[in-house]
């Protein structure tokens, strides 16, 4: 799914652009993937597994998410520096199609200039624009309060929780907390 872009004014004062990646990101997106993944322990990988993915798989990755009716994949530039990105994920079983998964991570640089907030308004906006979504779903990692304050600020709210879902290198686990957050239809 493409999506318009989106023009906004960081905290800051910098300007930023929230669209769908194109293939001039790819090269970017890793970097953004490498460094980003080692910013945090409450990203899913550690930066030597973003290693394993090349300019071409990137791109193919981009088109597959750009030409689909129930994902959609955004980016957030700020000077021509991938900031952020999050994707949106409708399930399509008819069991579940009332669901859409959402993510999103940004590099450290950008916390608190209100990017992720505007990022979900737009995962929100997507997921109200198909009828039989009612609700969407997001996991997060035992001890990110950053992420969780922003996802309750959005409407989300704890589900459940996956015991000793998330295991570090120094073996220290943690739990991952599911959310959900109902829609108004």
């Amino acid at each position: 799914m493409i999506i318009k872009d989106i023009h906004f004014t960081l905290k800051d004062g910098r300007k930023a652009v929230i669209r769908s990646p194109r293939d001039e990101d790819a090269e970017s997106m890793l970097h953004y993937l490498y460094v980003s993944s080692g910013e945090t322990d409450f990203l899913l990988r550690y930066p030597e597994e973003c290693n394993q993915y090349t300019v071409e798989e990137e791109k193919k990755f981009f088109a597959q998410k750009n030409e689909s009716e129930h994902q959609a994949m955004l980016v957030c530039l700020v000077d021509g520096k991938v900031a952020g990105n999050c994707a949106i994920s409708v399930y399509t079983e008819m069991k579940m199609r009332h669901r859409a998964d959402v993510a999103i991570a940004l590099l450290r640089e950008y916390w608190n200039q209100g990017i992720g907030t505007r990022m979900f308004q737009e995962m929100i906006r997507i997921a109200e624009s198909f009828e039989d979504v009612i609700q969407i779903e997001l996991e997060y990692v035992e001890g990110n309060t950053r992420a969780r304050h922003l996802y309750e600020k959005m409407g989300f709210r704890i589900a459940g929780v996956r015991p000793d879902a998330i295991r570090l290198k120094n073996g220290l686990l943690l739990n991952e907390y599911m959310m959900v957050k109902k829609l108004n239809r």
